[in-house]
């Protein structure tokens, strides 16, 4: 069934379009029942990051709103959750922020990670959200971040993890796989 014309109900209410055969009542309802409106970007990285549906960050709608959090600092968990969801051991953890394990060990799930961990927390979910829009699953993403590449002078990804700019490059390189464009 197909309507040929968007209007509005009130002022049709009780006709009939004889072309798509429908009642205007009986299209009342909204919408977005039917049309799904996929989740932002910031929706997805807090959903990664085991963040979405919290009250203290349900005020994030874009990736600007990020920085509020990052000054704040983010809980220790979203850390643990990040390297569930990365593959990633403690000590490699460590080595991303900057920090020595034993130092991560000693932090409460509560406790609030530094400016510079909860960047690189936020910059890891986006890009492991951004690899699963890429790949299609995080499983096949969490491969090839293991798997030694020529765009990475035969490195793995998942060894420029520990720089803003590595990270950088892994999107740029996932940009590419995109749209095709191998070079």
């Amino acid at each position: 069934m197909k309507i040929r014309k968007k209007t509005s109900l009130k002022s049709n209410a009780g006709k009939y379009n004889t072309d798509a055969g429908v009642h205007a009542s009986d299209v009342a309802e909204p919408v977005s029942h039917y049309v799904s409106v996929p989740a932002t970007a910031a929706s997805r990285t807090l959903g990664i990051m085991g963040m979405a549906g919290r009250k203290e960050f349900e005020a994030v709608c874009n990736e600007n709103d990020f920085i509020d959090i990052i000054r704040s600092g983010i809980p220790r968990r979203v850390m643990d959750t990040m390297m569930s969801v990365a593959d990633i051991s403690l000590t490699e953890m460590a080595s991303i922020v900057h920090t020595s394990d034993r130092t991560l060990r000693r932090y409460g799930p509560g406790q609030k990670l530094s400016q510079e961990q909860s960047e690189r927390m936020i910059e890891l979910a986006r890009l492991y959200t951004r690899g699963e829009e890429v790949f299609g699953t995080l499983i096949d993403f969490r491969q090839w971040m293991s798997t030694s590449l020529l765009p990475f002078g035969n490195k793995k990804p998942k060894e420029f993890l520990d720089t803003s700019l590595g990270i950088g490059m892994i999107m740029e390189e996932l940009g590419r796989i995109q749209y095709g464009v191998f070079a």
